[in-house]
């Protein structure tokens, strides 16, 4: 039994990255490591093309690379959903939005945890993300600091439940939320190729949210 631990801080080794990887790949998601921040930003912008909408969840690390600020100061030929839906005050006609916000042609986000056998967990107080995640959305792009990596699933949770949930918890108190809370979990498991879907997954070498 593999009894490594690794630190929920510390960047994981260049082998344990390497082994994530290949482990991504043989579940269907196109997973590459890419070195700083700046350029998790520059091959997402390429990524996008012009003219599709495009939704993200709350996410510190789409923040922390700099894609939050560039989809919300307009410098860019893509429909910006998450502004349409912040931007509707009217309780129905913002859930309408909001929920086909989760079709956008690009869905972007961060995850929680990864275990280095390829295994994706998300976590959510309201569940929003999750159907664009499993489903609904066409393009998915996750930005992930190495840090996430874990040794397994048992791991991922007790990173989510032990470290992540405490930071957020505290980070939602600061901006005067009231704290956060889990109410859905996501174990993503492997894309079913027939689904013709493209899912993205950049492994930043430098730490990314919590």
């Amino acid at each position: 039994m593999d009894t490594t631990e690794i630190s929920y801080t510390q960047i994981a080794s260049r082998q344990v990255m390497d082994e994530t990887i290949r482990a991504l790949q043989s579940r269907n998601v196109l997973a590459e490591i890419v070195e700083t921040k700046q350029e998790a930003l520059e091959r997402i912008k390429a990524l996008i093309p012009a003219g599709v909408s495009v939704m993200v969840s709350g996410s510190q690390s789409l923040d922390e690379i700099g894609f939050t600020a560039y989809l919300n100061e307009g410098g860019h030929q893509w429909h910006n959903l998450a502004k349409e839906v912040t931007a509707e005050k009217d309780p129905e006609r913002h859930h309408h939005l909001f929920l086909q916000s989760t079709m956008a042609d690009f869905y972007l986000g961060s995850v929680h945890a990864i275990s280095k056998r390829g295994e994706l967990v998300f976590a959510s107080a309201s569940g929003g993300q999750l159907p664009a995640y499993c489903f609904n959305s066409p393009n998915v792009i996750w930005v992930v600091g190495a840090q996430k990596i874990t040794n397994n699933v048992a791991a991922a949770l007790e990173r989510v439940m032990g470290y992540w949930l405490p930071q957020e918890n505290e980070k939602q108190r600061r901006l005067g939320h009231g704290g956060s809370f889990i109410g859905k979990f996501l174990i993503f498991e492997r894309e079913d190729p027939s689904s013709h879907r493209k899912l993205h997954l950049f492994l930043v070498n430098e730490p990314l949210g919590f």
